[in-house]
């Protein structure tokens, strides 16, 4: 029940959020990161005091360092399609549209990684453990970007392979929500804020740079944008890997509840 509180809640707040968005660009920004803040107070009220995956000491070191992550690989998956001719640059862009960008991502990721990572992973992976949760959230994760505008089943599936897998991974190695959050927010913003393209089939190529992309769809993405790019899904399934093997190392993996052992896993 404490579980679909924190989803309903969730929900509720990105719905809201969603309604004062949009417009000034100056409010966007303001209304996105009140979004975030809301959703993270609702997320932590209604569940566990304080919240084991939201924990207070080093959560800004653990954001920093999931956007540090997700800013670099981004910039290296927009690196690889301009080398193949995939991706040019036509000029500056807007920096009022950057920094409404920077709030809608903000509650974008949050919103987002509390749903998908902090709700429905951790129950799935509590009855069917780590794999089967990564593989199911992940799917989910992709099926939910077929509703945005310029949405396609290949879009959706590399959505599912290199976005659900990735920060699923990054939870699943570090039990905390701090560094997928802050990965899936410099992920986004590079997309959309500095390079100029669009985000999962939403039309937010309005960033600093205005960024124009080409060719065949496996190399940029075409109206999907560059998450439709074979790049990304190598940069994304690379990262996964890197994430389930530190997880593991770490013995954070649960195995599936028939084969688990009697002793809980310490996080």
């Amino acid at each position: 029940m404490r579980s679909f509180l924190q989803l309903a809640a969730v929900f509720a707040v990105s719905f809201l959020g969603s309604l004062v968005a949009g417009g000034n660009p100056w409010l966007t920004l303001l209304a996105g990161t009140a979004t975030a803040v809301l959703a993270l107070v609702v997320y932590v009220r209604i569940g566990r005091r304080p919240s084991p995956d939201l924990p207070r000491e080093g959560a800004a070191v653990a954001f920093g360092r999931g956007a540090v992550l997700g800013a670099a690989l981004f910039t290296a998956v927009i690196a690889v399609i301009a080398l193949l001719g995939g991706y040019r640059v036509e000029g500056w862009g807007s920096l009022s549209g950057a920094a409404a960008l920077l709030g809608l991502m903000l509650a974008a990721a949050v919103t987002e990684e509390l749903i998908f990572r902090g709700v429905l992973f951790r129950v799935v992976e509590a009855r069917t453990g780590t794999w089967t949760a990564l593989a199911l959230t992940g799917a989910l994760f992709g099926l939910m970007h077929l509703l945005n505008p310029h949405a396609s089943l290949w879009g959706a599936v590399a959505i599912a392979i290199e976005a659900g897998g990735m920060l699923g991974a990054a939870y699943a190695a570090t039990r905390t929500l701090w560094l997928p959050i802050g990965l899936h927010w410099a992920w986004n913003f590079a997309e959309a804020g500095v390079f100029g393209t669009d985000v999962s089939g939403n039309d937010t190529a309005q960033g600093l740079l205005d960024g124009a992309l080409s060719g065949p769809v496996l190399l940029s993405g075409g109206t999907f944008g560059p998450e439709a790019s074979l790049a990304s899904v190598v940069g994304g399934v690379m990262a996964t890997v890197a994430f389930m093997a530190l997880a593991r190392r770490r013995g954070r993996v649960l195995p599936r509840r028939s084969r688990r052992p009697a002793a809980t896993l310490s996080r």
